[in-house]
């Protein structure tokens, strides 16, 4: 496999991204949606974010977006200090290293735009996923009894953050 990049985001990405996040959601293990939003709302977010100067990156393997992280900033003066962070990668590139560097490319961004909390949620049976965020420095602070309900069926999810000093 070709080697991968990571870029902040640009509009150009804007395609691809759509298409990660509906392939990640469709798989209906990882994400908190079960496919993607709409190209338009999908554009309309990204460029928002692009505006915004927001923690936000892709990984490119040639030129075809794979994954991607973002920093989402909450939307009150209390916990403008905080975001959450949302990525995926899709499962033809997981395993490469490829989550653990958008991750800490994505941090780091967070770090410098002044967030002093980074926080997520991610279902208790997703043990890989968890450990690459603990692998990074999130801890588990909580557990969100029947957070997702999928086809019937309720999953818990883990609230873990990451606190920058």
């Amino acid at each position: 496999m070709s080697a991968f990049r990571i870029l902040p985001i640009a509009e150009e990405h804007i395609p691809g991204v759509h298409r990660c996040v509906d392939e990640v959601a469709r798989e209906r293990l990882y994400l908190a949606m079960l496919e993607g939003p709409p190209p338009e709302q999908s554009r309309e977010f990204v460029l928002g974010q692009i505006r915004a100067n927001a923690p936000h990156f892709v990984a490119l393997v040639d030129s075809e977006v794979v994954g991607w992280c973002d920093v989402i900033a909450k939307p009150r003066a209390t916990l403008a200090h905080s975001g959450t962070l949302g990525m995926g990668v899709l499962a033809a590139h997981r395993g490469r290293g490829i989550g653990k560097a958008l991750m800490e490319r994505t941090l780091a961004g967070a770090r410098n735009r002044g967030f002093t909390r980074v926080e997520l949620t991610v279902r208790t049976d997703n043990e890989r996923a968890q450990r690459l965020y603990e692998n990074v420095g999130f801890k588990l602070e909580g557990t969100c009894r029947n957070h997702m309900r999928i086809d019937g069926k309720y999953y818990d999810s883990h609230l873990m953050a990451i606190l920058f000093e």
